[in-house]
């Protein structure tokens, strides 16, 4: 299991990141006038806080300790398309290693931290990194200055 536990603990810091980039980002949406931004930036800095406690409580139930510590660097936040990229960038990151994750929980036959990982990607991949592609679809079709008319 310690294998299992320190492939949760490596989840857990991109989660902490990302809690961390998503909590930065919606205030600076917020700050700037961007309401619907901030909006839905706030929602993923949630949903991201609810993952973060899945793998906690899965590490301490497997006899483990949680790392709350560790964490990625941030990327600049001076734009907001540069903003989003490197949002998207970090859930494509998460992604990667939520699937070595789950062949790991295959290997080890730890099959219920293994289900839990594979919801946990379907939110990373379905939800978070699609609506960040279509963001930057967005401002690439509509230009910046559109896009940003509509997140007021």
């Amino acid at each position: 299991m310690s294998k299992v536990i320190a492939a949760l603990n490596t989840l857990l810091k991109w989660e902490l990141t990302s809690i961390d980039q998503y909590t930065r980002n919606s205030a600076l949406y917020e700050d700037w006038g961007f309401t619907k931004l901030h909006a839905r930036i706030a929602h993923e800095a949630d949903d991201e806080r609810g993952h973060a406690k899945l793998l906690i409580d899965r590490i301490l139930l497997l006899g483990g300790k949680p790392d709350l510590e560790a964490r990625h660097a941030l990327p600049p936040a001076d734009d907001v398309k540069q903003m989003i990229t490197a949002d998207l960038d970090l859930e494509l990151a998460n992604a990667k290693d939520l699937k070595a994750s789950i062949q790991l929980c295959e290997q080890e036959q730890d099959f219920v931290s293994r289900q839990m990982l594979v919801g946990i990607l379907k939110d990373t991949e379905e939800d978070h990194a699609y609506w960040l592609k279509q963001q930057l679809r967005l401002i690439d079709t509509l230009g910046l200055e559109l896009y940003l008319q509509g997140q007021v």
